[in-house]
């Protein structure tokens, strides 16, 4: 677990400040990540970092092969500014698997999402996942959630609102020019209990 964390850390946030070079599509060479220090220490090779992307069941990673490279990276999730997904535009909600869209957060942070809407914080996208269980949700969500938000796909894309979808399946907007998916596009609001 520690050892996915710190993965997770370093393809989603830590890159730049652990000078491990990203492309813009937010791959790094295994190589690279092999030798940084917070990985090197935990003794990690090329196969123990294919266990940990073939067993993630969130599906968190994309590990491929290009000229006898092998390139790493996290499928969405990012801080880093200069990352630029190849994500799959939602033109419709038909373009959404599952047709739904939403977002589960806690009691305490409900609080300012209800007035604000949805921030995208730090991080590049908003995450929506595709249901609240069933096949279709793979990531997108924690399990920790007290209330789902359910997203008004079309009425959103209808002002303007740009969604995509990461390879894992998760559902991304950066919401409008100050980083929020306002209220006014909330379709409903559940309790998870």
């Amino acid at each position: 677990v520690r050892l996915s964390k710190t993965l997770s850390w370093l393809l989603r946030h830590g890159a730049q400040s652990e000078e491990l070079p990203m492309r813009p599509d937010g791959y790094v060479k295994v190589a690279d990540l092999l030798e940084n220090p917070k990985i090197k220490s935990q003794s990690l090779d090329l196969a123990g970092l294919q266990q940990i992307v073939n067993a993630d069941l969130k599906h968190r990673y994309s590990l491929v092969r290009e000229d006898d490279v092998w390139w790493i990276k996290a499928n969405q999730g990012h801080s880093i500014k200069a990352v630029k997904l190849d994500l799959k535009p939602v033109l419709s909600i038909e373009d959404i698997p599952s047709r739904t869209a939403v977002h589960g957060t806690t009691k305490a942070a409900w609080q300012s999402i209800c007035s604000q809407g949805l921030s995208k914080m730090t991080r590049n996208h908003i995450h929506l996942a595709q249901g609240v269980s069933g096949k279709n949700v793979i990531s997108g969500m924690r399990k920790s959630c007290d209330i789902f938000i359910f997203i008004n796909i079309p009425k959103a894309l209808a002002a303007g609102t740009k969604f995509f979808l990461s390879d894992n399946g998760v559902v991304l907007t950066e919401g409008n020019d100050k980083g929020f998916l306002g209220p006014e596009f909330f379709l409903s609001v559940q309790n998870a209990k």
